[in-house]
């Protein structure tokens, strides 16, 4: 199971009213993504970024039957839903929490907000989709009201079949999410300069 341990950067909390939480992919490590952030136009935000135990936060693909991947999943969720209740509880309005990550934590990303609809400041989810062998619907209930979310991603990608992305967007879209989805021929399992592009843009515009 995580320990939860939170590598911050940027903005002292108790200084803004913006909070970005980035979510690393298998293998890497918060430090590795709180990197990402010096190219988003992010420099007002407080940025956390919680660290995965040995670096992985489920062990096997999104796309296996969730139970395979418990309970590391479950206590994935939670410690985001933690860092998130503890931004909150500093006064910040989830409607200024965004949220975003690459790969395994993009797909942690858009699980956890979709589980936890609301209309957050908004998130970016560079090559992910929503965890299960299928759709488990039923997981997901509440109201985006709006909430920017911005996906990118290859075709082909190696982790994550556009199909699941496609399906995710029509769900995220169902929850009046307001998705921009962007399919990449050939790009690989990276992040683009694009996508920073239109992450900025749509996402990190306010």
């Amino acid at each position: 199971m995580h320990t939860k341990k939170v590598v911050t950067a940027g903005k002292n909390i108790d200084e803004t009213d913006k909070v970005l939480i980035l979510i690393h992919g298998r293998g890497g490590s918060a430090e590795d993504i709180l990197s990402l952030a010096a190219h988003l136009n992010t420099k007002d935000y407080a940025l956390l970024a919680p660290q995965a135990t040995n670096n992985t936060w489920y062990p096997t693909s999104f796309l296996a039957a969730p139970s395979v991947n418990e309970p590391w999943l479950s206590s994935a969720l939670q410690i985001i839903d933690e860092v998130v209740a503890d931004v909150v509880s500093k006064g910040i309005l989830k409607e200024n929490v965004f949220l975003g990550g690459f790969s395994q934590g993009a797909c942690l990303t858009l699980e956890y907000v979709t589980r936890n609809a609301g209309r957050y400041g908004g998130v970016v989810a560079f090559t992910g989709g929503l965890i299960g062998d299928k759709i488990y619907s039923e997981n997901y209930s509440g109201d985006f009201d709006g909430t920017p979310i911005f996906i990118g991603t290859s075709d082909p990608d190696p982790h994550v079949p556009v199909t699941r992305v496609n399906e995710t967007t029509g769900i995220l879209e169902s929850m009046r999410a307001k998705v921009t989805t962007k399919i990449y021929p050939n790009m690989g399992h990276t992040i683009s300069r694009d996508e920073i592009e239109k992450a900025n843009t749509l996402i990190f515009n306010r």
